[in-house]
């Protein structure tokens, strides 16, 4: 059987794969990253965080994606019947970019695949792991590649920024349930051709179909938007005798708004099912691998929270693989773990009080406080580990203090 060897392996080339690899690669390490899928895949998580900017940045991806001419996005709309709330980057509490794109995932991932590849890093599409063996913090991967040729790969070092693929957590029995309820999504790509009629485009907006029913529409630059229903299972069954094109042409219809503008449209593609995405893992690290990105944690499409984890935790965890193979001691919890969670705790609280109202009652406040808006708005861009903002370092009590004082006055 063939052997390669390397210093890092990399699973997956996603985003969370080309950052770390676009960061390991400037240390000089010798790199492969093996791709389960052939670019470009469609994937869900198209309208980014500006929090993303800083993680392309530092794996030098950001120029590639820029020449793309992908949709820029500078905030977050709100909607919920006539009342609407606004979310302006550039009105942030953090210092930090405000602005970033939406984005055809299929065309991004493969934009910072292919950059990653220029830079001299070898990727393998269309490349199945099917056993990993740890020595130590040494591995011996197997893999079986599209014309079924099986060979090994011999690393120092693993991520694994697979993703929904989950690889490592499967393989060694590492999964868990999420604590957050289970949801569906229902969604397509659709033509939108009078978009301007409706909304800017350079921003996500966010409809609120039912308390616990919300819609997104993320439009993209080339006049197509992407468009879901996210619920409870329960929510799609009562028309479940229907065909997925018939569900989703049905709940468009039954919303006024979209009935307007998408009702006489066609969908890019035939309208797709996801559900049961909320899961996490037993551990993120072991002798000789780390988790990042979706492998480790992923909450909920409310607030597009993922590419930002999934971003953001490679980023960290590239620099520490680096620092460890040249030869320093690594506190793995203490420098990867508490941080990486200490963000999809921030995240969760907020997704939590999408669900559960209380955010609906602070976005669509007629008298929230600007200041209390801004550093929302800083969560909104996916700033949360500025612990100087009083919604990020109490993120659990802020949220909910706010959302009873707001209904105390409503009250009066």
């Amino acid at each position: 059987m063939d052997v390669k060897n390397v210093d890092v392996l990399i699973i997956g080339a996603g985003p969370a794969g080309s950052v770390a690899a676009g960061i390991v690669n400037k240390s000089g390490l010798n790199i492969l990253v093996v791709e389960k899928e052939k670019f470009p895949r469609f994937v869900i998580g198209e309208s980014l965080l500006p929090r993303c900017m800083e993680a392309l940045e530092e794996a030098e991806l950001l120029d590639a994606v820029k020449a793309k001419g992908f949709q820029e996005k500078f905030g977050a709309k709100f909607v919920r019947g006539e009342e609407f709330c606004d979310f302006n980057f550039t009105e942030q509490f953090t210092e930090g970019y405000n602005w970033t794109w939406q984005v055809p995932r299929g065309d991004f991932d493969n934009t910072l695949a292919q950059e990653i590849i220029r830079k001299g890093v070898s990727v393998e599409f269309e490349t199945t792991v099917t056993d990993i063996k740890f020595e130590g913090s040494n591995s011996t991967t197997t893999v079986t590649d599209k014309t079924g040729k099986t060979y090994q790969i011999k690393a120092k070092f693993i991520i694994d920024s697979s993703g929904y693929g989950r690889v490592i957590p499967r393989l060694f029995n590492l999964d868990k349930p999420s604590n957050l309820p289970p949801r569906k999504s229902m969604f397509a790509h659709i033509n939108d051709p009078n978009r301007s009629k409706y909304i800017e485009p350079n921003r996500i907006l966010v409809l609120v179909h039912q308390p616990k029913t919300w819609i997104w529409i993320i439009p993209f630059s080339t006049g197509v938007s992407s468009l879901g229903f996210v619920a409870s299972p329960e929510f799609f069954d009562e028309h479940k005798d229907k065909s997925t094109d018939e569900q989703l042409r049905f709940l468009i219809n039954s919303e006024p708004h979209l009935k307007e503008r998408f009702g006489d449209q066609d969908f890019v593609f035939e309208p797709k099912i996801l559900e049961g995405w909320s899961v996490t893992t037993e551990q993120f690290f072991g002798e000789g691998f780390v988790l990042t990105g979706n492998v480790t944690e992923f909450l909920d499409p409310m607030f597009s929270s993922g590419v930002t984890l999934a971003t953001a935790s490679s980023q960290k965890a590239a620099n520490l693989v680096v620092r460890k193979l040249k030869g320093e001691e690594i506190d793995w919890q203490e420098e990867f773990v508490n941080p990486t969670m200490k963000g999809v705790d921030v995240f969760r609280t907020y997704v939590m009080g999408w669900y559960d109202g209380d955010l609906h009652d602070i976005f669509f406040s007629k008298d929230i406080n600007p200041d209390f808006k801004k550093q929302i708005c800083s969560v909104l861009a996916g700033y949360v580990w500025d612990t100087t903002n009083p919604f990020v370092r109490k993120h659990e009590r802020a949220v909910k203090s706010l959302a009873e004082v707001i209904r105390i006055n409503n009250r009066k």
